[in-house]
């Protein structure tokens, strides 16, 4: 560990990925680095590849005991530990922690952590939240219960997770925006300005307690300067002025990169896809048929090649990646219907929009201002355009774009955006992105961007969740998948494959197949 100790990692990005709220924050720039800062009682293991996969005990001495046929977690909380403000942490830090994700309306407060006793008070009522019953502390023998409603086997998954970081318990019950929150990790967030940088660097009041669940950094301080396109961000690696790149390197330059510097270029699948959420609410696509129309008639090969090709991405007609739980691949909206897309059908598209009656409506498809996403957008047009449609596109900025396709608010028709697996379950892909409980009028944080919501198939999604790991949950999960694409409330474009560049100083890069993202605590700089 000595041997590599010390330095400065520069990262760059396009753009800055919101508040700065590991609770609230649900874009995957920033839940790349959370991880370093923040702990929850448990974690997933802090290693590259599948080793990652394994949850570890984290500020919990050991893993839970379960209790009462699934319904109760107890944890013995570590002594010692101290956040970075010098602050000991103790119990009430942990009970304030679970009331805080209610009463700042984290995103998955409905979904996630719903099946807490005291949960649906707080979801009805953030401001009041208790969690009386939900979860315990017991100061003598410093142990945290968790009581459930039901079982829950991914509940576990669930407390891996940014949105159930342990913070202080006089944290503000609200957005805290730019300022950042003391955590327990190895390092602190010293400075965020979204339109420059964020800056961490070491915990002074650090010490390690388990090389699985937080390992000490070896990098004393990390710079993530914002600003700088992908081909920029490429340059400046090149050029050594940068040690890591957030966003996917241009597709016009794979070539060049991988001809030049094969060493400095990670090629990683990942739990993820594109899609293109449909609002179900508003016109056109309040219409099956004019989902299902614009469906039958985008060419998944042209998508695929605005972002890099088919090493990078694979096509794909479903929301659940390969790798998953509960994945048979199938396809509905195609040429010829079967396991796999084979073409766009534009005659039967055309012949959908005739039938639902909304030809020649408007269409504003919102992008992120990405060379793949704009891209992605101006093809769409021409696609909604050729079968009937009056379709404009509009571009904004990747800082606000998430939140804001999010909001009902701001009556997105169709918008061009990524899914990246929190943790390796069907749930996070079905549940989160289009459950009853994820979708929240007038809010920045609401996964559910078409504002589904189907009584039936969230019953079944229930019931999936309450048999975990299984045999016949998978079955389910299936059965579910080609539910939903059957009501077309979103269409999946293809599962990429990160690339990451480094520069030459860079070593030990691992990729987490846990969080889909880099294990940057394990990473140095020569």
């Amino acid at each position: 560990m000595q041997a590599h100790r010390g330095g400065t990692v520069r990262v760059v990005a396009k753009s800055a990925g919101g508040t700065i709220d590991p609770q609230i924050n649900y874009a995957p720039l920033y839940w790349s680095y959370y991880g370093g800062v923040y702990d929850g009682l448990v974690t997933f293991r802090k290693a590259g590849g599948t080793d990652s996969l394994t949850i570890v005990a984290d500020l919990a001495e050991a893993m839970p005991s379960v209790e009462n046929a699934g319904k109760t977690y107890v944890f013995k909380l570590r002594k010692g530990i101290k956040f970075s403000n010098g602050k000991d942490l103790t119990t009430d830090d942990v009970v304030a922690s679970f009331q805080r994700i209610f009463k700042v309306s984290s995103p998955t407060s409905g979904t996630w952590y719903k099946d807490i006793v005291g949960a649906d008070a707080c979801l009805a009522k953030p401001a009041d939240c208790t969690l009386d019953g939900g979860v315990v502390a017991d100061k003598s023998k410093w142990t945290i219960t968790i009581n459930l409603t039901a079982p829950d086997g991914e509940f576990l998954d669930k407390l891996s997770m940014p949105h159930a970081s342990i913070l202080p318990a006089e944290t503000v019950g609200k957005d805290v925006g730019i300022d950042p929150i003391p955590g327990t990790g190895p390092y602190a967030f010293e400075s965020y300005d979204p339109n420059k940088a964020l800056i961490w660097a070491r915990n002074p009041h650090f010490k390690e307690w388990s090389v699985e669940a937080q390992p000490d950094g070896y990098a004393d301080r990390f710079e993530l300067r914002f600003g700088l396109t992908a081909d920029a961000q490429v340059n400046a690696i090149i050029n050594d002025q940068a040690d890591v790149m957030f966003d996917q390197p241009p597709a016009s330059r794979l070539a060049e990169l991988g001809t030049r510097f094969p060493t400095q270029v990670h090629l990683d699948p990942q739990l993820a896809f594109w899609y293109l959420p449909l609002n179900v609410n508003l016109a056109p696509f309040d219409n099956l048929k004019a989902r299902q129309a614009l469906a039958h008639a985008i060419d998944l090969k042209a998508v695929v090649n605005f972002f890099g090709g088919r090493n990078l991405a694979t096509p794909t007609c479903q929301i659940l990646p390969p790798g998953m739980q509960g994945y048979k691949p199938f396809c509905l909206h195609t040429k010829d219907p079967g396991s796999k897309w084979t073409a766009p059908d534009l005659e039967k598209a055309k012949q959908l929009v005739d039938e639902s009656g909304t030809k020649g409506q408007t269409v504003t498809i919102l992008t992120e201002d990405g060379e793949i996403s704009r891209n992605i957008g101006s093809y769409l047009q021409s696609v909604l355009n050729q079968i009937g449609y009056n379709a404009n596109i509009k571009s904004i900025s990747g800082n606000i774009h998430y939140g804001y396709i999010q909001n009902t608010s701001n009556k997105v028709q169709i918008s061009v955006t990524q899914w990246y697996a929190d943790y390796p379950a069907a749930s996070d892909f079905l549940n989160v992105l289009l459950g009853c409980g994820s979708f929240r009028e007038g809010s920045d944080s609401s996964p559910n961007i078409s504002g589904f919501c189907d009584k039936d198939l969230q019953a079944q999604m229930d019931k999936a969740l309450a048999l975990g790991i299984t045999d016949q949950a998978g079955e389910l999960w299936a059965a579910i998948d080609q539910g939903m694409m059957k009501q077309v409330p979103l269409i999946p474009l293809f599962n990429p494959k990160q690339v990451t560049l480094v520069s030459k100083r860079m070593g030990n890069f691992q990729f987490s197949k846990a969080t889909n993202t880099w294990a940057y605590t394990l990473g140095w700089v020569r």
